[in-house]
């Protein structure tokens, strides 16, 4: 089974206030990506081209104060929200990670950005910290 960091996600009040200092870093902007489901626009950012595998940033400005994003900035401010990692396989991710006594948010896949299929592992499980199961379609 095989892992990779996929994106680190950081929550945001505005993307076109916030995307400039990665531009100004070097990094390659993508589009954006309403996520209505999740209450959020996401806007993926990379080190290469955007379309390739290699690690991104997921800048995340929430569409409403009463969703997922616009809790975690009232409650924490902007900044890191979660890191996400690619798997090939991720009902066989989420079921390893059950077996093993981790408590999911999502234990059945469902759709994220760009086609891929997600999973949340909850907090409590990991110390603290938002993880994201990913599987690139």
């Amino acid at each position: 089974m095989s892992i990779e960091i996929d994106h680190i996600g950081i929550a945001v009040n505005n993307l076109d206030e916030r995307t400039p200092f990665w531009v100004a870093l070097g990094l390659i902007l993508g589009e954006d990506e309403e996520l209505p489901n999740d209450g959020v626009i996401a806007r993926f950012l990379s080190t290469q081209n955007i379309s390739d595998t290699s690690p991104r940033i997921e800048l995340l400005q929430p569409t409403g104060l009463d969703t997922p994003i616009g809790r975690f900035i009232e409650k924490r401010g902007e900044g890191i929200q979660q890191i996400a990692f690619r798997v090939d396989n991720i009902q066989t991710t989420i079921e390893t990670l059950q077996i093993n006594g981790v408590e999911m948010i999502d234990e059945i896949p469902r759709a994220g950005a760009h086609g891929t299929l997600i999973a949340f592992v909850h907090p409590k499980s990991t110390g603290g910290v938002l993880v994201e199961i990913v599987q690139r379609q």
